[in-house]
């Protein structure tokens, strides 16, 4: 009979803690039970401090936890000093009646305390006694099985997250909220931006390389008197190319901004990527996505771009990151990614020379326009058409499930003629 009633009380009572706002899962339910069952609590008191101890993780919780402890079994026997005469004196019961009463007791106070009345014993016995069957032998109780339930609501709810989550993924950015972006989160952790890769200029040691390395070889040779008996190898080293994203943070371009930086922060591959935003002006994000969640990264972004929703100049903003970063290395054999939806206000001839400059010394360029999943889409506008011709790539990524076409074309390991 105890260890069903230390069930009953577990279940209860880790049911009406989290009823009250404490996290007790059936983890720490089970650590409870357990504990329960190494110190046999003779009191109410140890039986508080059992759950005191495997129930709670945070300070803020143990004024909970007590009046949620006394609002179901009572304060009788929680006096701290009290001489408790359940446990019975030094040389007379055992401990371990006293145990299985208290047991008794608060399993009583948990059906009690949730609307579950005493089970009523047809033969009129003793209602701490199993019940007799048909052929007069003692058949044991089942307890209710509130972890079952419990484990089928939380699938149940896993599963209408799921169902929630998959229609979110194929609904287009500018329609989602900030809290459903964020639930899309663990489905772009799933995503690799994979880039192609390029032979390093710093070669590395190999037994089966084609090139001998003559440095290897003579510190070789120090160890034989000078002679080289072992001819060191050498290959080249394969490197993935830098990812560079340019991302437009116009009033238009505002939702689809904040679902590729969040991108660029939960898909693998994404945190080595540099990040520039731009609309009248050029900020690098590439240190403030580094070090926080997406939530945070996406506040501080839109702080350190001081034209965040603003206007668009995208043929300024990429001669001065030609200036500034292209022309220095930063561009060299790069994978640009490039998001805007062509809405320049500045002169096209700057975007078309501008772009002619960056697919010089790039090794792809990707153009993301949310507008182009329209299949009537052309490119009509002067900022999307003086850029098209110098695009390896144009995709749409207005969705979940379109960010697909995105990573194909950055792992594309060709580029234009």
């Amino acid at each position: 009979m105890g260890s069903e009633d230390l069930a009953l009380v577990a279940a209860r009572f880790g049911a009406a803690l989290r009823a009250a706002g404490v996290p007790a899962d059936l983890g720490r339910c089970e650590r409870f039970a357990r504990a329960v069952t190494v110190a046999h609590p003779p009191t109410l008191r140890d039986l508080y401090l059992c759950a005191l101890a495997t129930l709670v993780a945070s300070q803020d919780h143990v004024e909970t936890l007590r009046r949620v402890f006394l609002d179901m079994f009572g304060p009788e026997g929680m006096a701290p000093g009290g001489d408790d005469q359940s446990a019975g004196p030094p040389g007379g019961h055992p401990r371990t009646s006293a145990v299985a009463d208290l047991l008794r007791e608060a399993a009583r106070a948990a059906r009690a305390h949730g609307g579950q009345p005493e089970p009523e014993r047809p033969d009129g016995g003793d209602p701490d006694q199993p019940p007799a069957d048909g052929t007069g032998q003692r058949r044991q109780l089942v307890p209710l099985d509130e972890a079952a339930a419990e484990d089928e609501q939380e699938q149940a709810s896993d599963h209408t997250l799921a169902s929630a989550v998959e229609r979110l993924a194929s609904t287009d950015f500018a329609e989602l909220t900030p809290a459903e972006l964020l639930m899309l989160s663990g489905l772009m952790r799933k995503l690799t931006l994979a880039v192609p890769l390029r032979r390093s200029r710093r070669p590395r040691s190999t037994p089966h390389g084609r090139q001998a390395d003559l440095r290897a070889t003579l510190r070789q040779a120090r160890r034989t008197g000078g002679h080289p008996l072992r001819l060191a190898r050498q290959a080249p080293l394969l490197e993935p190319r830098r990812l560079v994203v340019l991302c437009d943070i116009s009033g238009s371009m505002e939702p689809y901004a904040r679902a590729m930086l969040q991108l660029l922060y939960c898909a693998a591959g994404g945190a080595q990527a540099e990040v520039f935003t731009f609309a009248t002006r050029l900020t690098r994000l590439t240190g403030t996505l580094a070090h926080a969640r997406p939530v945070v990264a996406l506040k501080e972004a839109g702080q350190a771009a001081p034209d965040w929703l603003g206007g668009t100049r995208i043929g300024e903003s990429l001669a001065e990151f030609n200036d500034s970063y292209g022309r220095r290395g930063m561009a060299r054999g790069a994978v640009v990614v490039i998001i805007s939806d062509g809405w320049d206000t500045g002169d096209p001839a700057v975007l078309r020379r501008e772009m002619e400059r960056l697919s010089r010394v790039a090794h792809r360029i990707v153009w993301v326009n949310p507008r182009t999943q329209s299949p009537e889409y052309q490119p009509l506008a002067g900022g999307m058409a003086a850029a098209w011709p110098y695009c390896d790539a144009v995709v749409s990524a207005h969705s979940l499930h379109a960010l697909d076409d995105l990573t194909a074309a950055l792992a594309h390991p060709g580029r234009r003629p």
